[in-house]
């Protein structure tokens, strides 16, 4: 799907080793690393990451903070912390968007012209990934609708089978 100048697909990937500009990470509000996306991309960025991770002072839900991509081949990693899934009654789509939209402003901020992006709060968070992808989708595509040209690319990255189905049937749907 294209937006503007922006083209927006679903990738199957491991996100620690693509080359983008900046890729988002799925963090807990530590940023001190967890499990999942979060824990691949300390371990694969290495010991500095936690060492600035640990001067941002953790993050709220809904909110987004930058880094450096250390041993990535990104050149900056942007945290976010997404909502855990309570059954959706709970403020977790307007969170899980905030995420989305404060993560392509911090993107914007740094330069990025290619975003690499999980699926924010689909795995221990429990979010339900065809909600969770919609989301994801409607909140990229109203922030290119006001923003157009910002970025080349944004990649959703979908570990596995199930999540890149769940993102590509959102991209044609919307």
């Amino acid at each position: 799907m294209k937006i503007g100048s922006t083209l927006i697909e679903a990738v199957r990937g491991n996100i620690v080793t693509m080359e983008f500009d900046a890729i988002v990470n799925a963090a807990n509000s530590s940023l001190l690393g967890g499990g999942g996306v979060d824990g691949a991309i300390h371990r694969a960025a290495g010991p500095d990451l936690v060492h600035e991770c640990r001067l941002l002072g953790g993050c709220k839900t809904g909110q987004a903070k930058t880094t450096k991509g250390y041993r990535l081949p990104a050149e900056h990693i942007i945290h976010t912390v997404g909502p855990v899934w309570r059954g959706g009654g709970n403020g977790e789509p307007e969170l899980l968007a905030s995420c989305y939209r404060q993560s392509l402003e911090r993107a914007v901020e740094v330069g990025a012209r290619t975003v690499g992006i999980p699926a924010i709060s689909t795995g221990i968070f429990g979010y339900p990934l065809d909600r969770a992808a919609e989301v994801a989708v409607e909140s990229i595509a109203g922030f290119l609708e006001e923003r157009t040209d910002c970025f080349e690319r944004i990649a959703l990255v979908c570990f596995d089978d199930d999540a890149k189905s769940a993102f590509d049937t959102a991209l044609e749907e919307y």
